[in-house]
């Protein structure tokens, strides 16, 4: 992994980038949406401004000291922004967690999966990883499904694991290890 040098990734429809500050108002668009706020663990509702900016700010270090690798989803045709998926870096067990996000008005594309499957590969060809893994709230089934078909594995549930909007959610893990993939 190249700590200056940010990867792209190329699908049949979309290509994943790192993202810039020009992306930064459909980022709080997409992500301020109440129905994303609503599933995700990691993003706040509301989405305030300057918050996408912060956030794409850090990856660059991030990516740098081999901790995250964030990528912009964008159609191939218009470059329109869809959403973001990352990969948050474990290296000593080689192993990470991957992350993810789609706009509500791109639910339902198979725009996630095609992604996944794109950052799965990458993960283990490129960063040498040897196990992928995820958690969902379990009000998200649609997420789950998307792990399933990128090849992930259900290994769990964690009761009462995340504390959103003073609510204790149940999250499910699924995971993938190198040996599945190959």
């Amino acid at each position: 992994m190249n700590p200056e040098e940010r990867p792209g990734l190329l699908t049949t429809r979309l290509a994943l980038r790192p993202f810039t500050l020009n992306d930064a108002p459909m980022v709080q668009k997409l992500a301020g949406d109440p129905a994303i706020a609503a599933t995700m663990h990691s993003i706040p509702h509301p989405y305030e401004d300057g918050m996408a900016e912060k956030w794409i700010e850090t990856h660059a270090e991030e990516y740098k000291q081999g901790k995250l690798v964030n990528f912009a989803i964008v159609l191939r045709e218009n470059h329109q922004l869809l959403g973001a998926m990352g990969l948050q870096i474990a290296g000593i067990h080689r192993k990470a967690e991957l992350g993810y996000w789609i706009g509500h008005p791109y639910w339902g594309n198979g725009y996630c999966t095609e992604a996944g499957r794109a950052v799965v590969a990458f993960g283990f060809e490129s960063l040498g990883l040897n196990r992928i893994f995820a958690r969902f709230m379990i009000v998200n089934p649609a997420s789950g499904r998307v792990m399933e078909k990128i090849g992930m594995k259900y290994e769990g549930l964690l009761r009462q694991d995340l504390m959103k909007e003073e609510a204790f959610h149940d999250m499910k893990i699924y995971a993938i290890l190198k040996d599945d993939y190959k």
